[in-house]
């Protein structure tokens, strides 16, 4: 893919549905006995790998387009062949939790690159609830031995996820008595919202300082309901980027999630003084949605919220997917930032620091490397190159708007893994791009 850089961003789109919220909406409305309709379902190949997994386990599924109707069922069928959650670790890991609570035998596999990320930090709760889980030194394939009589269990998350947060709650429906998750570091709480939108009551208490108590009494099922499904704000977060950066550039994105545990890449534009904000929220399917605006500017002043440009380690759970695009961003603020305590993204589709650093120095970019994450200067020059996507979504996308700040043209090598999780991105930009 050929990336020339363009004049200035400017219009009105919408994204696609989000991701994370179709993921568990699909999920949730499968467990619930009755028919549920979902709105603005996500396009990405992600969630129709959920859809596809939760059909092997006799679910009916009929979708037109971006609506999504799912006859629920309260018992799923054991599965004739393994499931293929594709390059989907959402899919994986939250399905691995459902699972567990099921009277069954199912694989759970994917592609390559999802058989080589560690699972292990859902296995280890699952088995002590009672599931029994087979596994290739904790890598997928994993071969789920269901238990309908699982013990209710208090977890404590090594590792804030809200992925592992969510396996867990979905065990938990099938647990008799209490399960409880305890975090350190808020995670996305789209899996509480939609339980507690389907009628399932998921309580939060905060227990000691930013310690949250995430709790679920079972066996309790889902009551069928309608989701609208609002856009992705992980979608919108480049075309917010690419559009703050560019002097002139005016755009407004409708229609999206705002969530306030998936705000803080606006939060963090703003610190950096930017000029991003939300406007017209309201709240859809217990689920916070607005507008994003932004207006460009030419120069961007170092930001004392980000502590002498430390990313504090407490929002990178918030900011997971927005790290390499953040990184991207950093190469234009004086000062640059340095994102350390993120060593998560080295399991994620791709090792995304390695490959953040690798295409930010192919560019020309002054950038240092950690075990845990990176340190970017800035401001600095881009110059256009030959950049690897290395199959991931996200580093495709995040070096498209790198490529449109750069002096001179880029070409994007595996540019086509967007449609892992937004198909119509280049669509949607070329619709907002001035040359």
């Amino acid at each position: 893919m050929k990336i020339r850089p363009p004049i200035r961003i400017h219009g009105r789109v919408n994204v696609p549905g989000d991701k994370s919220i179709s993921h568990r909406a699909a999920i949730i409305a499968a467990l619930a006995p009755g028919r549920s309709r979902l709105d603005n379902f996500s396009s990405s190949q992600d969630c129709q790998s959920t859809l596809g997994c939760l059909r092997a386990l006799g679910l009916a599924i009929e979708q037109q387009g971006s609506e999504v109707s799912i006859e629920g069922r309260e018992r799923l069928e054991t599965p004739s062949q393994a499931l293929d959650c594709s390059n989907s670790g959402s899919t994986m890991r939250m399905l691995a939790g459902v699972l567990a609570g099921h009277d069954l035998s199912a694989i759970l596999t994917g592609d390559d690159s999802l058989r080589s990320r560690p699972m292990g930090r859902v296995i280890e709760p699952l088995e002590k609830m009672g599931a029994k889980v087979e596994s290739v030194a904790g890598n997928p394939p994993l071969n789920i031995i269901g238990n309908e009589l699982l013990t209710p269990l208090d977890f404590e998350m090594p590792i804030a996820s809200a992925q592992v947060k969510s396996c867990v709650l979905f065990a938990g429906l099938r647990a008799k008595g209490l399960t409880t998750v305890l975090e350190k570091h808020s995670t996305r709480d789209h899996t509480e919202r939609l339980l507690n939108w389907f009628s399932v009551p998921v309580t939060t208490e905060i227990v000691a300082g930013n310690v949250a108590k995430v709790s679920i009494r079972g066996p309790v099922a889902p009551i069928a309901r309608d989701v609208s499904i609002p856009g992705d704000i992980s979608s919108a977060a480049f075309f917010i980027a690419a559009a703050a950066l560019m002097p002139g550039s005016e755009l407004e994105i409708a229609g999206v999630g705002v969530n306030p545990t998936r705000t803080q890449f606006i939060t963090t534009m703003q610190s950096l003084s930017l000029q991003v904000r939300i406007t017209g929220t309201a709240d859809v399917c217990n689920e916070p949605v607005g507008n994003v605006r932004v207006v460009g500017r030419a120069r961007l002043a170092s930001p004392a919220a980000l502590q002498s440009n430390n990313l504090p380690v407490e929002l990178i759970p918030q900011l997971i997917d927005e790290l390499p695009l953040l990184a991207v961003v950093a190469t234009q603020i004086e000062g640059g930032i340095a994102i350390r305590g993120s060593r998560e993204l080295r399991f994620k589709e791709s090792d995304r620091i390695a490959a953040t650093v690798k295409n930010l120095r192919t560019m020309g970019a002054m950038v240092e490397e950690f075990p845990d994450g990176l340190s970017v200067a800035g401001p600095q020059r881009l110059r256009g190159a030959e950049l690897d996507s290395f199959g991931d979504h996200r580093i495709a996308m995040a070096f498209t708007i790198a490529a449109m700040l750069a002096e001179g043209e880029s070409f994007i090598n595996g540019a086509d893994s967007v449609s892992v999780s937004f198909p119509e991105f280049f669509k949607v930009l070329e619709s907002i791009v001035e040359q």
